[in-house]
């Protein structure tokens, strides 16, 4: 069973501080696009295990969406250290996913001190 998108916003200041390789997954429980790329997503994601991934609940009042200029679900925001690499906005497969996941595991840009 697929994991749901969890209700709970952490601070995006939590999300900033996070070391290593992070997907922020923003969507919905009952939106038909996130239900139809979940599959994928989750598919991308089991080959990588050392990857965070984050299911983050959003819409309106919701800042942390709000704080990544979120508009449509699902948005994938990839994340190196607390900082964007890339990101997806309605996935179209498992192939897509897997080439964000390889930019961001290959990403070697320096690091903020």
């Amino acid at each position: 069973m697929e994991m749901p998108y969890d209700t709970a916003q952490p601070e995006r200041s939590q999300i900033d501080a996070l070391g290593g390789a992070v997907v922020l997954d923003f969507g919905t429980n009952w939106c038909g696009y996130c239900k139809r790329a979940s599959p994928a997503i989750a598919e991308a994601l089991a080959g990588h295990p050392s990857v965070r991934h984050i299911k983050v609940e959003d819409g309106s009042g919701r800042p942390l969406g709000r704080s990544f200029a979120v508009r449509l679900w699902p948005t994938l925001v990839f994340l190196r250290d607390g900082r964007e690499v890339t990101r997806l906005v309605r996935p179209g497969g498992v192939e897509q996913v897997g080439e964000a996941l390889a930019q961001l595991l290959n990403d070697t840009a320096p690091r903020q001190a």
